[in-house]
């Protein structure tokens, strides 16, 4: 299976090229992938259901002990699964939906790679590998949520997106190398089977907050659900497979592998259940405010993501059964309900329900597979979303803590689901057949058939929701709930939660009968809601720029002496609080010197003092070398030829240099006043008392094992190789030779590009201007 998740990044890259051979049936072609590893995983059926796990890993970086490690049990089959299936209905339904996109082919490359990215996340048992797929899904959604790039709101969304996951990502990374502190591992099967430990460590809370984080951004958790609505920018197919099997059901699958290792606490429950709840209730809210048929359903996402959140939060045996059959109810419909979604904007050019209306009589069979998929959605008998919604409530109602605020918002949340549901089912389908700026007809098949199966699910799965016992049982042992008996069943009698059920069903048809006239009141809150959670990121994202400007004209204003300042002043900070307060400095060493070492040493002070006080260029520059002359007089005194000739050359050149540069430069006394000469005068001096400082420090401490021992005793064992300084350079520094290799290959071509501008320009070089002595 790794082998297929890493071929599939490269089918990902070969899909222009498969686009030049197949066309418009390239889709379709792809498709074969996907469902060839539904095929796959659908042989390991008997083996999941029996309880068993496969392991398949591959060792990647074994001196970190990092392996890319693929562990599919329950929840990561079902997962996968969902990921793979769905995905083969979301390519095939490409294929007609984009027929003749000229931009095609690039969204095939970056689907292909979400795909394989969201697979690859679900399947890691190993926390780095899950983290390099968890942002790789982060990367390509970016990409397709701004598919349609000369948009400017598409690409508004797509960096809002970014920025809210890959922000949650950082404090991820912070919580999984606290998990791999804390549990002694990187495996998750292992860490799961540390609970007790994990949660009685002394990091435990911080994990759990960043932890939280990640999971929340990603999966649209108050206050970060505001991204989701807005990715609705990308196209319809994305759309279908963002909501219903893969991004957002990230951060989920996430709380759901480390349910067993970190769950159960007061901050767990407390966390996910209350933030589960209200964002489910502030989804369905939010939904019925909008008219625009993708917002609808992504607000209903919203509310959905809520659910499973809050149910993971509550973390019965009950509650987990709950979870994994909405979870798979809602990645039904939901699949089926964008595509429609998708259907309705291709056909009639408007995703206003507003807009639309008797499409039932031109498009029939969009009309029955939308009642159905909607039906499921509003938790409605025989579909699958009624036995999901039925053991929601049932759970709700059980809860132990929060029990009232939970079982409040859950009800708000399941009558204003309804009312989405029926809009979405009936607004478009039924009255009079409006005028709409395409003239609509009946979807072509490869739209109309991912929709169509994916609905054919739900209700048969509905009727016989005992046929899911098994997965059901396999799926909740990896949450953590072994040896519970699972039985779905379609009727459970007259219950509390059929009474809410019934409530929901009078309170939704309500509200969509008086959906239009709410809507006008509910307008008045928009300056409120203006100032909600999106106005927030908007002001931190202004905060951030403006910071970026400041801080530009501050320290990025062109002037090297500034750089030089703040990066001494920094040097200064740093190494000067460890070198005092946390080291006191030795200054008991003995100095002793030969009579020749210190002449050099007195010609490299005077030099100094000579480059400071002349008013001369040339004369400044000369003492300058004078200084670097006397550094490579050092290198031979002690033994080092080969750095003295280097010196020697890198010190002509600079002299050379700088005499061609300070032709071009003004006078000396015009560069700066007294004050900003003493400023500089007291920087250097500061800066050359802590190296002093340093260097006396290093003399004095404990000697550390010369690294010539090494490599004498190494060279030939390990870099075979007699050559001591040829095996260091090829070997044992062989990627910091191969980078300046690259830099003087990079500068070699620069200088090539410049003489091949000048030659084709038909200029001569400029001559400098010749100017006295003192400029």
């Amino acid at each position: 299976m790794q082998l297929a998740v890493l071929g599939g990044f490269v089918v990902a890259g070969m899909a222009p090229l498969l686009h030049r051979w197949f066309g418009a049936q390239t889709p379709l072609v792809l498709s074969l992938l996907p469902a060839s590893m539904t095929i796959w995983l659908l042989g390991h059926w008997p083996a999941i259901v029996s309880g068993e796990t496969v392991l398949l890993e591959w060792v990647w970086v074994p001196g970190l002990d990092i392996t890319l490690t693929f562990l599919i049990d329950g929840l990561s089959w079902l997962f996968a699964l969902l990921i793979t299936g769905i995905g083969a209905l979301v390519l095939v339904y490409t294929g007609d939906y984009l027929r003749g996109h000229q931009d095609l082919p690039r969204f095939l490359v970056v689907l292909i790679a979400f795909m394989m990215s969201m697979l690859g996340l679900v399947l890691s048992d190993n926390l780095v590998t899950l983290f390099v797929f968890w942002e790789l899904t982060s990367i390509t959604s970016f990409l397709l949520i701004g598919f349609h790039h000369g948009d400017l709101s598409a690409r508004k969304a797509a960096q809002q997106g970014l920025y809210v996951t890959a922000g949650g990502g950082l404090a991820l990374l912070a919580g999984f190398v606290m998990l791999a502190q804390a549990g002694g591992s990187w495996s998750l099967a292992e860490l799961t089977m540390r609970g007790d430990a994990l949660r009685s460590h002394a990091l435990y809370l911080p994990m759990l907050f960043c932890l939280l984080i990640g999971a929340f951004t990603k999966s649209a958790q108050f206050p970060f659900h505001f991204w989701l609505p807005s990715a609705m920018a990308a196209p319809t197919p994305v759309s279908a497979y963002l909501h219903s099997a893969t991004m957002v059901k990230a951060g989920v699958f996430l709380l759901a592998r480390l349910h067993p290792a970190l769950g159960g606490t007061d901050a767990w429950t407390l966390s996910l259940s209350l933030v589960g709840a209200f964002t489910m209730a502030t989804g369905a809210f939010l939904a019925i405010q909008h008219t625009n048929i993708k917002k609808l359903l992504a607000y209903s996402t919203v509310m959905a993501l809520g659910t499973l959140t809050m149910l993971l939060g509550l973390g019965t045996p009950e509650a987990l059964v709950a979870f994994v059959a909405f979870l798979l109810a809602h990645s039904l419909y939901k699949g089926a309900l964008f595509m429609v979604a998708g259907i309705l904007d291709h056909e009639t050019g408007t995703k206003d329900v507003t807009h639309m209306g008797g499409l039932r009589h031109v498009m029939p069979r969009t009309a029955v597979v939308a009642a159905v998929a909607a039906l499921s959605l509003a938790g409605m008998p025989p579909l699958l979303g009624f036995v999901g919604k039925e053991l929601m409530l049932e759970s709700a109602l059980a809860a132990t803590q929060y029990r009232v605020v939970i079982v409040g918002l859950t009800s708000v949340a399941a009558f204003l689901t309804l009312a989405v549901a029926a809009i979405v089912a009936f607004r478009p389908f039924y009255g009079a057949l409006r005028r709409t700026p395409r003239t609509p007809h009946e979807a072509p098949p490869g739209m109309l058939a991912g929709p169509a199966l994916l609905a054919g699910l739900s209700l048969l799965f509905g009727l016989a929701p005992g046929w899911l016992d098994g997965l059901v049982v396999a799926t909740i042992a990896g949450l953590g709930a072994t040896d519970h008996d699972v039985h779905l069943a379609l009727w459970h009698g007259i219950n509390l939660p059929l009474v809410l059920s019934l409530v929901s069903l009078a309170l939704g048809l309500m509200v969509w009968r008086r959906w239009d006239r709410l809507r006008a009141h509910l307008a008045r809150l928009r300056p409120f809601m203006a100032r909600g959670p999106e106005a927030g990121y908007e002001a931190l994202m202004a905060g951030m720029v403006a910071a970026a400007e400041w801080q530009t004209r501050m320290l990025q204003n062109g002037h090297i002496r500034n750089y030089l300042i703040v990066t001494l002043l920094t040097l200064l900070g740093l190494v000067g609080h460890a070198l005092l307060f946390r080291h006191a400095p030795n200054l008991n060493v003995p100095v002793a010197a030969y009579p020749h070492e210190a002449v050099v040493a007195g010609l490299m002070v005077a030099g100094a003092v000579a480059a400071c006080v002349m008013r001369s260029r040339l004369a400044a520059v000369a003492a300058v070398g004078i200084m670097g002359f006397s550094v490579a007089l050092v290198f031979v005194l002690f033994s080092a030829p080969d750095l003295a000739i280097t010196q020697l050359l890198v010190e002509t050149l600079t002299v050379i240099l700088l005499v061609l540069v300070l032709f071009r430069l003004p006078r000396f006394a015009t560069l700066s006043t007294p004050t900003e000469r003493a400023r500089d005068l007291v920087v250097a001096g500061l800066s050359g008392i802590m190296i002093t400082l340093l260097m006396f420090s290093v003399l004095a401490g404990e000697r550390l094992p010369r690294i010539s021992d090494f490599l004498v005793a190494n060279s030939q064992p390990q870099g075979h190789g007699h050559n001591i300084v040829n095996v260091i350079l090829v070997d044992f520094r062989a990627l910091d030779t191969l980078g300046e290799m690259f830099v003087l290959a990079l500068a070699a071509i620069g200088v090539l590009a410049m003489l091949r501008f000048h030659a084709e320009s038909g200029g001569t070089a400029p001559t400098p201007p010749r100017e006295s002595d003192n400029g």
